[in-house]
């Protein structure tokens, strides 16, 4: 959800009336006068945060080469009543973390020791990269454009709260390793795995541990006095940690500090907004803040050129930075979420300026996706020109017409199960000759402005479809997200399609159970042959539905700690579906016997029993899917 164009506008009109600007649009030049920055940014943050049930955020903004504006917003702990301080208080920047890894990468780039474009097991030492694609080896720049072509994983392992559950992080990359399901930069699908598989390497060739040389090569060289990947937090830094929070109930609910040292390189910082501001310095300055340098200038342009890119007229990786645009301006940069914390750190080289924002709770994701569209819609605003569809897109439209997934997705693992709750892709064609995109709980309509290339209708947010020598369309990416290509999915995998039959299903159990509730009488005069087969639609509908409400009750008991472990409610659980599949195939041939023997007392009552194998079946099935049927998780 993103705060609209018109809401912006408004905010930056009354803040220049109350400032006496002019009352004409603002210029970044105006980000000069402190009150104009403040004012905008308070009347953003402010309302969001309340609206949003967001307890904690923190902005640093810079601007040629000075800090122009940092602040703390609500509270670092409720309880104590500690207010969040810009320069003291530690957020979880999250996946923005990867860009210290990167950092570190080219470091020993420049040095000789690494090669961007050699197989990386032969800098990995107590395990090997499957060679699920012969000949076609994994390399770091592959892993630094998101193109090595990893499966997704996080249930169960990624993040949790235990600090004895912390490995070594080379025990760490050889237990979870992922499938390979792309050969290598073929498509693009962000991973933690890859990236902190890097930070393995860093440490690998380096010889000393990933964390301690993250503090000695960058956070001491920046002078990042408030910036560390350990976990727990030291004492001295721990004090100033912002406390995670989730909204319940009508009230703020402390949540531990999370944990990802299993996969540390891949988001476990923790920082100030102002020191992460003064590694966005560094990079707009080449490398270098304050006498300290981190690369050289020309390995700079080189991580923030272009490396990877599904469609050259959108935005696409650089060496780990990854390209954004808004109101025609690119940015390099990186967003980050964990559980409880939503960041993003944004480069503008143009101007000559760079933000860090993160917000805490739920609500916190809305906060920090609003931010920099609403930021510079007021102070880089541009007007979309009008675009008229083609008269004749009718006749192509269709091609595109479908339902498309992210590469970015489990296939191996509980982890595919997440996508039974959307993460897909609508893509459909309308009557004005434009295209409906539906993306989670958000509808635009784009216009075909060139070949496989589509502009969104009201903004210059663009989106290209891929296609094969066969003329049929695979796939495609959308400006904003150049490290997650989609898939078209096949009709089965419609989640649209599996809900309708999931609820037929449902319908057709209840319906046996009542059926003998109301007919219970009838049923006990049935003997042989008839009372087994109603037997086995009783039963069928009996565990089916059980199966289902189990599932319910287990979800609701275990909460969010799915993502941490796999509980041993949900472990036992899973041992429904396997009963799942012997009633169904029970079922099924008791319905060949019904068709053979003649029985139920005529073709209508056979047909019944026969929808009630078929709903066994798909639910034997639905499970096999999504890999619940199976213990198909990281022991």
């Amino acid at each position: 959800m993103r705060v609209s164009n018109m809401k912006i506008s408004i905010i930056g009109f009354l803040i220049s009336l109350c400032l006496t600007l002019s009352a004409g649009a603002m210029e970044v030049s105006d980000l000069d006068n402190p009150k104009v920055t403040e004012a905008f940014v308070d009347g953003l943050v402010i309302p969001l945060m309340k609206n949003h049930n967001s307890p904690s955020g923190t902005v640093a903004i810079v601007k040629g080469g000075e800090v122009i504006f940092s602040k703390g917003y609500g509270h670092q702990n409720i309880k104590n009543n500690i207010m969040v301080e810009a320069d003291k208080t530690l957020f979880r920047p999250g996946s923005t973390s990867k860009l210290f890894t990167w950092v570190a990468v080219m470091q020993l780039v420049e040095q000789g020791k690494l090669d961007l474009d050699s197989d990386v097991n032969q800098y990995l030492k107590t395990f090997q990269i499957k060679d699920s694609f012969p000949g076609q080896p994994v390399t770091m720049r592959h892993i630094m454009t998101h193109s090595a072509g990893f499966e997704d994983g996080a249930v169960g392992y990624l993040i949790f709260d235990d600090p004895a559950r912390i490995m070594p992080l080379a025990a760490a990359m050889k237990k979870y390793q992922p499938v390979r399901v792309n050969p290598p930069g073929k498509q693009t699908a962000y991973s933690n795995y890859a990236t902190a598989i890097a930070g393995l390497i860093v440490a690998n060739i380096s010889g000393i541990d990933f964390n301690a040389y993250l503090q000695k090569n960058i956070f001491d060289v920046l002078g990042m006095q408030s910036s560390s990947f350990m976990e727990p937090l030291p004492d001295n830094l721990n004090k100033n940690m912002a406390t995670a929070y989730v909204f319940e109930g009508g009230a703020y609910v402390e949540k531990p500090f999370e944990i990802i040292a299993n996969f540390g390189p891949a988001g476990a910082m923790s920082a100030t907004s102002t020191d992460m501001v003064k590694f966005a310095q560094a990079i707009l300055n080449g490398g270098q803040y304050e006498g300290g340098r981190i690369l050289k200038a020309e390995t700079v342009k080189q991580m923030l050129t272009r490396n990877f890119s599904h469609d050259d007229r959108l935005m696409g990786m650089a060496l780990g930075f990854y390209e954004t645009e808004h109101n025609g301006l690119r940015f390099v940069g990186h967003g980050g979420d964990t559980i409880y914390f939503h960041s993003e750190l944004v480069i503008d080289q143009k101007n000559d300026m760079a933000f860090f924002v993160s917000f805490s709770g739920a609500g916190g994701s809305t906060v920090r996706s609003a931010f920099k569209d609403a930021f510079y819609d007021a102070f880089v605003p541009v007007v979309v020109e009008k675009i008229t569809p083609p008269s004749d897109f009718s006749a192509r439209a269709g091609k595109y017409a479908g339902n498309y997934l992210f590469w970015r997705s489990g296939f191996s693992t509980l982890d595919k199960a997440m996508g039974i709750f959307g993460g897909g892709v609508s893509v459909q064609p309308t009557a004005d000759n434009t295209l409906v995109v539906v993306l989670g709980d958000k509808a635009s309509q784009y216009v075909e402005i060139g070949e496989n290339l589509f502009r969104k209708i009201d903004s210059l947010e663009r989106m290209a479809f891929q296609e094969n020598n066969q003329g049929e369309i695979t796939g495609f990416v959308m400006d904003g997200m150049p490290f997650m290509s989609t898939y078209k999915a096949h009709f089965y995998q419609s989640v649209g399609l599996q809900y309708s039959f999931l609820g037929l299903s449902i319908l057709v159990f209840v319906g046996v159970l009542l059926r003998l509730a109301y007919q219970w009488s009838a049923f006990r005069t049935l003997t042989g042959a008839e009372k087994t087969a109603a037997r086995a639609s009783i039963v069928t509908a009996g565990v089916n539905l059980a199966t289902l409400i189990l599932l319910g009750i287990v979800m609701m008991a275990v909460g969010d700690q799915m993502f941490s472990e796999i509980p041993f409610l949900f472990k036992a659980w899973l041992l429904m579906p396997f009963i799942v599949v012997l009633v169904a195939i029970y079922h099924l041939y008791q319905a060949v016997l019904v068709w053979k023997d003649g029985l139920c007392r005529g073709p209508w009552a056979r047909v019944r029993f026969s929808i009630v194998a078929f709903c066994a079946l798909f639910m034997a099935w639905f499970y096999y899917f999504w890999n619940l049927l199976g213990f198909n998780y990281f022991t």
